[in-house]
This record gives structure tokens, C-alpha cells and sequence, in this order.
């Protein structure tokens, strides 16, 4: 409101952002999905809170699937032929309501995980809160049979004792055991030995997706014990080339700038499952996150929305007019730039001949710039750049073409932008790639 920033209360999130990586340190924006509201893929509900995605085969044709928390009240799904969309809502309603069989006494119907198992049947885990009285025994957490489609439930949800449960259902499969993930509440009195303290992601395993299920323990404190900034204790697990991870987050966003609560910022860790009897060793979260698990490949064509950390840079979503190749999308996203500003990748691998050429399709709205290209610092070692003129307003998209030198071997790659002459530029970079010399 009026460029202040206020406490972030969630009450109006009615998008999702996609974001994707084959690395773990850059990544890819594909934009918003618009979810809820008159103009959303699901115009019935008013908010997308806490989603779920999942992956199905249906008829022998790849869908995807996200499931949604129409806050407290219902959880939604859309689908769509790709996992960044078009995304479409095929029930035209909620999937799971009050009038659901088995959830009479859950007090929040939000915060779906799904589960697809290797025998193709998939089942969805929700629920929360804490009704009067119940902070050890919320008996609010539900797991559900879904349909073949993926987009209807069978049967009744069966209860999941999950011990101080609060909300935050998660679910994951390792060795033939099934873990049911949640954030415990933060009830303040005395607490029987062994169970959850407040706000900690706690499990319980099963040698079956609905159970019975037998509590384990903790795998993650709240993030006020590691950053001492404290919250809910949202979190996903996932297994990603070989490693599992744990994704959560914590308002360390609200930190770093300073602001009102309620901005969080997504950290990723790895976590690790003992062999002998299945327990998940405890996390320490940080800042720091994951290696990157392969080198960057510049040669192929790259979104100038993929980085691993910049400065001064926004994302925006564009429609391209017919004018644009075929072979490329006509709604892509663009890294817009002004003086100063980089984006940057990391662990670029330019292999051992090196770069020849660096290309890139660029629109400026302001006076003439300079693209830098440099290596391992916004500062760092020169290998070539690109003189940006002020766009045609009939014509804003021009490919820009130069030569490189020196960049061999493995580097982190900064994209810096740089002013010509008095005017700013104002750049937006739709896509890049290098080249070798080779014929």
C-alpha cells in the first residue's frame, strides 16, 4: 500500500508460481498460474494456497496434476498435458468439501499432498487445526483414495493420529515404507515425553498408504531455532537424482529486508534415511541449500529467466505476436534489466575448447546499453559483451551477436548491464547462448 510494505497475511494469494531446475542452483521462472478468482482456471474458489503436484499416465498420455487449498474450506485441481501448463480445472469444483465422506470433524480442509505408487494408485493426504480441547489427539489429518483420473476421491477418508498435528501434510515413499510428514501445533502446556515440540515437522511411517500409522519423531526444528525468525513450518520431500531433499520455509525474506512478517523464503536441504530401520536423521536447515548436482550447459538455448542468483532483475510474462519463429512459444518470460543489474548462473561448464560467441534476443525501452559478460564476480574477468541500441517501438526484438574469449573450463557466469551513454537502458532479455568454435 503506497510502496510500504505490509504484514503479509495470505488472504489474497490466488496464484502459483512455477519455477523448475536439472541442477538444484539455477533456475528456470515459468510464471504464473492465475488459480483462483472470476478470471482463474478455477473461477469457484478464492484463494491457492499450499499446493501439491503429481504426475500421472492416463490413457497412455503424460498428465499433470495440481491440487490447491481454496483456503480452509476445499481443496481443487487443475491439470494440464505438460508440468508448466495450460492448466485447466476439469471438475469445475472443489474435489474435497465438507460434504466429503469422513471429514465432518476436520477443522481445516487444506494443505493436499498426493502420492502416485508404483502400482498406479494414488491417494491424497490433507487436513489440519485443532478442535477444542485436542492439541495432543487433533485427530484432524485425512488420507483418501483418488479416482484413476486423478480428479475424484473413492470411499471415506480414513483419520491419521497424527500426534499434536497442526497442519502441513506431506507424504513420501522410501524402501517399501510410507511416511506421512506434518508440522505439529504450538499448544503451550506440558507435553507427554517423546512427542512433538511446537512447530516442528514431525513423521509417522506405515507399511501402507492409509495406514496404520506409528509415530517416529522429529526430522526438522522450527526455523526460529536456525534463524531465529519463527512461523508455521510449511515443507516438501522429495527424491531428485539419486538424493532425497527437504524443501520448507521461513521468514528470512522478512529478515533480509527488514520488513513485516509474513514473507518467506524457500530453502532447500538434503535429508538422509538410516538403512537399517527407516528413520529420517534430523536436519539442519541453513542458508546455504544443496550442492548443484551437474554442470550448467550453456550451449543449448537458454530463457533469460533461468539463474541462479541476480540483482536489479524482475521477471515478467510476455505475449509474443506471430512475428516470432514457430518453433518458439508465443508466451515466454523475460528477465527485464536496468543499469547495474546481473543475472547470474551457476557452475557454467564452457568445456575445454571454450566459448567462440555469445547470442542473445533483447528488447531495450531506454538509451543504449552494454550487455557484460564476465566470469565468477559481477566484476570478474571480461569475455566479451554486446553494444544494446535503444529499440524500434515497430520492432523491439533484435538478436544480437559477438565474440568471446577466454572463457574455458567451469565458471560461474554473470550477465551484467552497463549504460552507454546518459539515458538508462531498460533491457529485457527474452533468451541466450554461446557457441564454440567449432564448424
Amino acid at each position: 500500500m503506497d510502496g510500504l510494505l505490509q504484514k503479509n497475511s495470505y488472504k489474497s494469494i490466488n496464484r502459483i508460481t512455477i519455477i523448475s531446475s536439472d541442477d538444484l542452483l539455477n533456475w528456470t521462472d515459468h510464471g504464473e498460474v492465475l488459480v483462483a478468482g472470476p478470471q482463474g482456471s478455477a473461477p469457484w474458489a478464492t484463494q491457492s494456497w499450499a499446493p501439491a503436484a503429481a504426475h500421472q499416465i492416463i490413457e497412455g498420455k503424460d498428465r499433470f496434476f495440481l491440487y490447491f487449498a481454496n483456503n480452509a474450506s476445499g481443496i481443487g485441481v487443475l491439470t494440464a498435458p505438460t508440468p508448466v501448463g495450460p492448466w485447466t480445472d476439469p471438475i469445475g469444483e472443489a474435489l474435497i468439501t465438507r460434504e466429503t465422506p469422513g471429514v465432518e470433524e476436520v477443522t481445516w480442509l487444506f494443505d493436499p499432498a498426493v502420492l502416485v505408487d508404483e502400482d498406479h494408485r494414488a491417494y491424497i493426504y490433507f487436513g489440519g487445526g485443532i478442535p477444542e480441547g485436542k492439541a495432543e489427539r487433533p485427530d484432524t489429518a485425512r488420507v483418501m483414495r483418488l479416482g484413476e483420473d486423478m480428479t475424484s476421491v473413492i470411499g471415506r477418508a480414513k483419520v491419521i493420529p497424527a500426534p499434536y498435528m497442526f497442519e502441513d501434510a506431506g507424504i513420501h515413499k522410501f524402501n517399501n515404507t510410507y511416511y506421512f510428514t506434518y508440522c505439529s501445533n504450538f499448544y503451550e502446556g506440558d507435553r507427554p515425553e517423546g512427542s512433538p515440540p511446537p512447530g516442528e515437522i514431525a513423521y509417522m511411517t506405515s507399511s501402507q498408504p492409509m495406514g496404520p500409522w506409528t509415530y517416529r519423531g522429529c526430522i526438522l526444528k522450527n526455523p526460529g531455532h536456525f534463524f531465529g525468525v519463527g512461523g508455521n513450518n510449511h515443507h516438501a520431500i522429495f527424491q531428485f537424482a539419486d538424493y532425497w531433499y527437504i524443501a520448507y520455509h521461513a521468514q528470512t525474506l522478512s529478515q533480509a529486508m527488514d520488513a513485516p512478517e509474513g514473507y518467506r523464503s524457500t530453502h532447500l536441504n538434503r535429508i538422509n534415511f538410516d538403512t537399517v530401520d527407516g528413520h529420517i536423521h534430523e536436519v539442519c536447515a541453513d542458508v546455504q541449500g544443496v550442492d548443484q548436482v551437474k554442470f550448467f550447459d550453456p550451449y543449448e538455448g537458454v530463457t533469460a529467466a533461468t539463474m541462479g542468483w541476480s540483482a536489479g532483475v524482475k521477471t515478467e510474462k510476455l505475449n509474443l505476436d506471430d512475428s516470432v519463429s514457430s518453433t518458439e512459444s508465443k508466451v515466454v518470460i523475460t528477465a527485464n534489466m536496468g543499469i547495474g543489474s546481473w543475472i547470474a548462473l551457476s557452475k557454467v561448464d564452457f568445456g575445454h575448447e571454450g566459448a567462440a560467441s555469445f547470442s542473445a534476443t533483447i528488447s531495450n525501452g531506454g538509451g543504449d546499453g552494454v550487455l557484460e559478460l564476465r566470469l565468477d564476480q559481477p566484476d570478474g574477468q571480461f569475455i566479451g559483451q554486446l553494444l544494446v541500441e535503444a529499440s524500434d517501438v515497430n520492432h523491439p526484438w533484435l538478436d544480437y551477436l559477438t565474440s568471446v574469449s577466454n572463457a574455458q573450463g567451469v565458471h560461474d557466469l554473470y550477465i551484467v548491464v552497463n549504460e552507454s551513454e546518459s539515458v538508462k537502458p531498460d533491457i529485457s532479455i527474452r533468451q541466450w547462448k554461446f557457441e564454440t568454435g567449432k564448424a
